[in-house]
């Protein structure tokens, strides 16, 4: 994917339609030169950052891996409730239409707690043990139930930015585990239930479920810690972020696939 952003109701009748499902094929003059500033801006984030340069960090680095990790359990039994009905769940790409460069089907389904600048409070009411974990992570950005269908792949993608590191807890993960896994920068992790991984996601990255199951983790991304003044300058590109073309056509079509999502309930 090259954009930072990233509903239709994916069910037989369709609530309501995605407000904007096509990639734009002219950015705004904002978008053009957000984008620039952070092509610029990526070496010096690698230089400046506290934790290194690396695919897949170690949880040590990052102390609030723990205790989120003991929510875990908290946090399953939520999404078990949310995957009875998971037909009426979204596909990511219905959410970003940018993410329909690598995904297209309705195997990647999503449900979206924040993401620059979207904040969804009816679904962190509906889950109230895992609205409660995210207040704990420092500079937190996004967060969603990211589930893969039986056999679905994710081919090699880069993320657009490494002003932000990615975690994903492990909530469900199918038998044999060995066959479910991310690949980050040529490093193979396979999730495990309970236990979170950290990854910059700038590097070359794939996802494979070759397993007969379902595989779902709490996607998160949160700023990653750099030194001065290099911080601030991330800050301020997270800050604007919400306001790119790719960003705000997410987040009307995530408004519209909420409105349609709980008049049904």
């Amino acid at each position: 994917m090259d954009k930072i952003g990233g509903l239709w109701l994916s069910c037989s009748i369709p609530i309501v339609q995605t407000v904007d499902a096509r990639p734009a094929s002219k950015s705004s003059v904002f978008s053009r030169v957000f984008f620039r500033f952070i092509d610029w801006l990526r070496q010096r984030i690698a230089q400046a950052s506290l934790v290194g340069d690396k695919p897949i960090f170690e949880n040590s680095q990052f102390p609030w891996v723990a205790a989120l990790e003991s929510q875990a359990p908290a946090i399953r039994a939520e999404l078990s409730e949310l995957l009875a009905d998971r037909q009426l769940l979204p596909a990511f790409h219905e959410i970003s239409p940018d993410v329909g460069m690598i995904t297209s089907d309705d195997q990647w389904k999503t449900f979206v707690f924040m993401g620059y600048g979207l904040r969804s409070e009816r679904n962190l009411a509906r889950c109230p043990a895992t609205a409660r974990a995210l207040r704990g992570i420092p500079g937190i950005r996004t967060a969603f139930f990211s589930i893969l269908e039986p056999g679905k792949r994710i081919p090699l993608h880069t993320g657009p930015y490494n002003g932000v590191l990615r975690l994903h807890l492990g909530l469900v993960v199918p038998d044999p585990p060995e066959r479910c896994w991310i690949e980050v920068g040529g490093e193979r992790y396979n999730w495990r239930e309970g236990q979170a991984v950290v990854f910059d996601d700038l590097y070359p990255h794939q996802v494979h479920n070759d397993t007969q199951g379902l595989r779902a983790v709490l996607f998160v991304d949160f700023e990653r810690p750099c030194r001065a003044p290099v911080k601030w300058l991330n800050r301020l590109v997270l800050m604007a972020a919400p306001f790119t073309d790719e960003i705000r056509r997410g987040k009307a079509n995530h408004d519209a696939w909420e409105k349609g999502y709980y008049r049904q309930k």
